[in-house]
């Protein structure tokens, strides 16, 4: 992941894509053991994720902050509707705060791009391992979202920075 953020970029673009690579990984363990996303590894996305936007240009800032409460507060009324409706927690507030370093890293298109990434793969990750244990699906099944997302996270970041630095010619 480190080697991967730095071909994609060799600068400091590069170091703090690496730093995410890090995190992200860090949350998709953390999850995947624990069912919850360290605060600690989100603060420290969303700090890095704000100092990389600080770099890029002065309107940078402000968009990737808008992108963050704008994207989080979409989760967050997800996460408040879903339990209207089911009366159980959907997401956690982890996905919820992951969702705003989402917002951060990425542009809104890549945002979307991420979670729909997140949500099959994690859904056919669910599918197979009920298939491959032979087990019925259950509509209440527990899933550790953020094992999906972070790691989708990078791979958007990786995806927009190689998509923006790569020459055009034809």
């Amino acid at each position: 992941m480190l080697a991967a953020s730095f071909a994609a970029a060799p600068d400091i673009d590069g170091l703090l894509g690496g730093a995410l690579a890090l995190l992200t990984l860090g949350v998709a363990v953390a999850d995947h053991d624990h069912y919850v996303i360290p605060d600690r590894l989100s603060a420290a996305a969303a700090a890095i994720g704000l100092f990389h936007a600080a770099l890029a240009e002065p309107e940078g800032l402000r968009d990737s902050l808008l992108r963050c409460f704008l994207v989080g507060g979409a989760f967050l009324l997800f996460r408040l509707v879903y339990h209207r409706l089911r009366d159980r927690e959907g997401i956690g507030l982890g996905d919820v705060k992951l969702a705003g370093v989402a917002g951060l890293w990425l542009s809104l298109p890549v945002v979307s791009v991420v979670v729909e990434i997140a949500a099959v793969t994690a859904l056919g990750a669910y599918l197979l391992r009920q298939r491959v244990r032979n087990r019925a699906l259950r509509a209440n099944a527990r899933l550790p979202f953020g094992m999906f997302f972070a790691p989708a996270i990078w791979l958007g970041w990786l995806f927009e920075t190689i998509s923006t630095n790569a020459p055009f010619t034809l």
